[in-house]
């Protein structure tokens, strides 16, 4: 068997060539890190969260590192869903006609992510949807569209009923008690698949400032303090369900890979460790069958089947 083999992931729209995939938000719409290396590298990429209207996000500073990761505040900064269509979706379509490619939906009311996600599926050049569903609902009281499971499924529902037969992948968040109904919510509301986790909600302060380092004050936490959380929910999820699950949270090596898969992800995606390694992804993908092979792991979908 080849390392292409052992390495390839079929999804629902997806067909990976490995299962190491770039997390929204971490490498824009793409080109912006094609200049690094070759996108083909990657089983998939994830472009940055898509709104309806253009935004240009949270005052600065929006970013900052701490002793645990990175904590965020970008405030959802992007180029409206009108661009991505008419711009971003076609350049990758010319020149990596070969990369499945994830967009992914956000919106402050279910209308807004319907709508969105028409405008994103109805033209083709996007493999599967991803649903970021940590943006405040403004129509009731700004909490998390994700946090409650009855929301959750109607809007998934919609969602799905919006995306014209494109898969819809669910990124749940874990600003939560019990992840667990959540995801049996996205599941009941149609979901192909679920992404998990998003980024803990986190606050960093400068001593000699007496203020918070981020000017939104908190902010999303990525990098390795995630992985044990990611790992735990992962496995608690893969217990009660059966659908595919796209790992997320502190992925930095090959051997972090083969944890997930163990732990119930199909495959994963990989963010911060971009920001202090442009080049962590095609590594990770590259260091794969090597690690295979010390483990005695003959193919990655052999990991499905680990039950503990």
């Amino acid at each position: 068997m080849n390392d292409e083999q052992r390495l390839a992931v079929e999804l629902p729209g997806l067909s990976l060539k490995n299962p190491v995939i770039a997390a929204s938000g971490t490498c824009g719409y793409g080109q912006e890190i094609a200049d690094n290396y070759d996108l083909n590298r990657l089983g998939s990429l994830v472009m940055k969260s898509t709104t309806l209207h253009p935004r240009s996000g949270n005052p600065r500073p929006r970013v900052c590192h701490t002793s645990a990761g990175w904590l965020n505040a970008n405030g959802l900064q992007n180029v409206g869903v009108q661009r991505v269509v008419d711009e971003k979706i076609p350049w990758l379509q010319v020149n990596y006609p070969k990369l499945p490619v994830i967009a992914s939906v956000a919106g402050f009311s279910n209308d807004e992510y319907v709508e969105v996600t028409d405008k994103l599926t109805v033209g083709g050049g996007v493999n599967a949807l991803e649903l970021n569903v940590s943006c405040p609902n403004v129509k009731h009281g700004g909490l998390a569209m994700g946090t409650d499971p009855d929301n959750l499924e109607q809007l998934v529902k919609q969602v799905v009923a919006a995306a014209h037969g494109v898969p819809v992948y669910v990124k749940l968040t874990p600003n939560v008690t019990n992840i667990v109904p959540l995801a049996q919510a996205a599941e009941r509301g149609g979901a192909n698949g679920l992404v998990m986790i998003n980024t803990l909600t986190g606050l960093s302060i400068d001593l000699k400032t007496r203020r918070p380092v981020l000017a939104n004050v908190t902010g999303g936490l990525s990098g390795p303090a995630l992985k044990p959380m990611a790992l735990r929910m992962i496995h608690q999820v893969r217990s009660i369900s059966k659908i595919p699950i796209i790992g997320v949270g502190g992925i930095e090596s090959a051997e972090d890979v083969l944890e997930f898969m163990m732990a119930g992800a199909n495959a994963v995606e990989v963010g911060a460790a971009s920001f202090h390694d442009t080049l962590a992804l095609p590594k990770i993908a590259a260091e794969l069958p090597m690690t295979m092979d010390k483990y005695g792991i003959e193919k990655l979908t052999d990991l499905w089947e680990v039950k503990f």
